[in-house]
């Protein structure tokens, strides 16, 4: 089991980010938990600190503040003894179309969530890996990416932005000792798409857990999650005609 390495996960109270945390910390790994409500962290820092005797830091944390991003990953790094994978995972989704009321105002939130969110976590985790000499980056992209998707369209563009800035920071940091993972989930059983018209391929939360935390043990590059049938599906979806598309999904 896993005992030495530490954890930084933005957007943990919820989704995704709660249930790495507890894969985490059932292979034995400390961890940095970050988001909003910090409420919901002190609950699952208790749980977590007696189920399996490892250290949780807590933090409430927004994205969207790059300073205060860059100072919550250092202070969490001077109390759990540095922080070796940081996980730029917070985000949040609307479904519908554009023009449509207040759906400009959810696609700027998205934006500033999941796309300079993301920025900001990952600039300061590369400054802190840099200065420790290691470190390994993950962000959390969607499927969603390899298409824009009636309703969706503002998610997909954020999530398209994510991949393009994960892909440039891996040729940045092609010569440094700084590993860089992209991960595309697909539809995993959380509430960001629990009010979804459909949910092909549907997994639960605890299996997209478990496959999301192995990807990052191995240190995969890039891959899907899960990798078939998406791996295939997404890149199926790029290049369907829109007419198709229209057809297929409304």
């Amino acid at each position: 089991m896993q005992k030495s390495q530490n954890v930084f996960i933005t957007g943990a109270s919820s989704g995704l980010g709660k249930q790495m945390a507890k894969e985490f910390a059932s292979r034995g790994y400390n961890l940095a938990l970050t988001a909003r409500r910090v409420d919901i962290l002190e609950t699952l820092k208790e749980e977590l600190e007696k189920e399996f005797s490892i250290k949780v830091f807590v933090a409430s944390l927004d994205v969207q503040d790059s300073q205060q991003t860059t100072d919550v990953l250092a202070k969490a790094a001077k109390e759990l003894g540095g922080i070796d994978k940081v996980l730029a995972n917070a985000g949040i989704g609307y479904t519908e179309r554009i023009g449509t009321p207040n759906a400009f105002e959810h696609a700027r939130q998205m934006i500033n969530t999941n796309v300079i969110g993301a920025m900001a976590t990952i600039d300061s985790a590369v400054q802190l890996f840099r200065q420790q000499g290691h470190g390994h980056i993950v962000a959390i992209s969607s499927v969603a990416a390899f298409r824009g998707m009636p309703s969706s369209s503002a998610y997909c563009a954020s999530k398209s932005a994510v991949t393009t800035y994960t892909e440039a920071l891996r040729a940045e940091t092609h010569k440094e000792n700084i590993d860089v993972t992209l991960l595309s989930p697909g539809y995993i059983d959380t509430p960001i798409n629990q009010g979804a018209a459909s949910r092909p391929f549907l997994i639960d939360l605890e299996k997209g857990g478990n496959i999301l935390v192995t990807l990052i043990e191995k240190k995969v590059k890039r891959s899907t999650v899960p990798s078939w049938p998406w791996g295939v599906v997404a890149r199926l979806l790029a290049c369907l005609p829109t007419g198709l598309l229209v057809r297929a999904v409304g």
